[in-house]
């Protein structure tokens, strides 16, 4: 395959993301999961599988742009399905249960396997530049966010 500079724009990125994206979906769908609630199990995973409903509200609605209520709805979800549940040591957190660390690690390993075909090849080097890139922008944009 032979690729052609690119200059890095908001089209790039974004057909980046969606291509991404809908492979993504394609294996939270055959496990029954939805976008937001994958986001939302991993947000308690990197939380240390414990943290309190606003801090998980916080982190996800901060992560994808979204408005809270959509976020309290696949909490919501989550705990219907009994993938996520009150911690028993701390009524204040919410916690992953068996079910819900094994959705968590099942689509993780699928989407990992898909994302080493995605980058093979790639050059560490470029890939390191791309993510302080990626990184820059994505807190610039968070800064124009934070003025409106």
């Amino acid at each position: 395959m032979t690729t052609t500079a690119t200059p890095v724009n908001g089209r790039v990125i974004a057909l980046a993301h969606h291509a991404g994206r809908a492979l993504l979906e394609g294996v939270l769908a055959r496990h029954g999961a939805t976008f937001h609630q994958s986001v939302t199990l991993r947000a308690v995973v990197v939380a240390g599988e414990s943290i309190t409903c606003d801090e998980l509200v916080g982190d996800v609605t901060g992560s994808l742009k979204t408005e809270e209520s959509v976020v309290r709805g696949a909490i919501e979800e989550l705990t219907a399905a009994k993938l996520l549940e009150e911690d028993p040591s701390e009524a204040s957190r919410t916690r992953l249960t068996d079910a819900g660390r094994e959705l968590y690690e099942s689509t993780a390993a699928e989407t990992a396997e898909i994302s080493a075909r995605l980058y093979a090849g790639i050059p560490a080097e470029d890939l390191a530049i791309a993510g302080r890139v990626l990184a820059l922008v994505t807190d610039r944009a968070n800064a124009e966010l934070a003025r409106t």
